[in-house]
């Protein structure tokens, strides 16, 4: 199926900027340009899908309908929603600070589209395989705690500003276990390059050798991406909105654009490391990383319309008392494993 694959798709562009562009150095760069909006527009067009689609799930959990006015199914119920951020009044608070206020959104999208680099979409379609490509995601990706702290200092807010603080906790707490989760697979596969451990799940999926460090990393995963039942970091109904109480307009949506663009990044890691990448019978690759990734995608919505949001304090003595010895005890685990099986072979 490798015929019908996106990396042929890029070969076809290369061979056309070949014929019309006269140097290697101007095709590379050409064929980076078309990388970079490549990866934009997926990840536009997949959080406003997504915006829909979370409503759809929420709405049959909760034996609603959901959106049904504009367009079937009310699919343009999120272009409705764009059109109104876009025309809404941008209001700045006079105690802020002004230049952190409004960098915060701006930097936070950084982070989010940068970590899409390293995704492989299909055999040879990623736009960067580099040898430290997990180490890339985990290092790009920890990068969002920063501007919620900025935004909820800078909006001279004390709800934005426990957001702020509450955000910094949450995240370290549990990007710890989260990368300790992904250490078990790096000892099996022995590289952290994206390409190599979607190779070798090409015979077993990860999840069977690796269950509790699935189930380690998607609770950390949604803790990371700020979702229900770890929605600490907003907290409506104690904090009003926490870091994003003083946006309004495009500001608000660029923090909205950046969770769900979080989310399919973390979807499409959880697919890349245990369920096998772009492998799959009969369907080209590109498909069935979508289909993986849609099911991770639907699994954390899942869990947002049915656990309640938890305490701070319970959110904190999970994540350290709970998550972080599991994790370490994978890694123990996963290493004798890989020992015995070195020695075996």
């Amino acid at each position: 199926m490798e015929a019908y694959g996106i990396s042929n798709l890029a070969k076809f562009i290369r061979t056309l900027l070949e014929q019309y562009l006269p140097d290697k150095f101007f095709v590379d760069l050409a064929m980076s340009v078309v990388g970079i909006a490549g990866i934009f527009a997926v990840m536009l067009t997949l959080v406003a899908l997504l915006v829909w689609v979370e409503r759809k799930v929420s709405a049959f959990m909760q034996m609603r309908l959901g959106p049904n006015r504009l367009g079937p199914f009310g699919i343009f119920q999120t272009v409705a929603d764009m059109l109104k951020l876009l025309t809404k009044e941008d209001i700045r608070p006079e105690g802020v600070d002004k230049k952190t206020w409004a960098l915060a959104p701006i930097i936070l999208f950084i982070p989010s589209a940068a970590v899409y680099a390293v995704l492989p979409f299909d055999n040879g379609a990623i736009f960067t395989d580099v040898n430290i490509g997990l180490f890339y995601f985990i290092a790009i990706s920890s990068q969002v705690t920063l501007p919620f702290l900025m935004a909820g200092w800078a909006s001279d807010n004390k709800y934005s500003l426990i957001g702020g603080m509450r955000t910094v906790a949450q995240m370290i707490s549990y990007e710890i276990p989260l990368v300790f989760s992904l250490l078990g697979v790096v000892m099996i596969v022995g590289s952290m390059q994206m390409s190599d451990i979607v190779t070798a799940q090409k015979n077993v999926w990860f999840i069977c050798l690796q269950p509790i460090a699935f189930i380690i990393y998607v609770i950390a995963a949604t803790a990371e991406t700020n979702r229900t039942p770890f929605d600490l970091v907003e907290a409506e109904s104690e904090i009003v909105a926490g870091p994003f109480t003083e946006y309004s307009g495009m500001r608000w949506a660029l923090f909205f654009l950046a969770e769900y663009a979080n989310l399919v990044a973390v979807s499409a890691i959880a697919t890349t490391l245990f369920l096998g990448g772009w492998n799959g019978p009969w369907l080209p690759g590109w498909v069935w990383f979508g289909l993986k990734t849609a099911a991770m995608i639907f699994v954390f919505m899942w869990f947002r319309w049915t656990f309640p949001r938890l305490r701070v304090d319970q959110l904190m003595a999970f994540g350290w008392k709970v998550l972080l010895p599991l994790a370490l005890v994978n890694i123990v685990v996963t290493g004798i494993g890989v020992y015995v099986y070195n020695l075996i072979a």
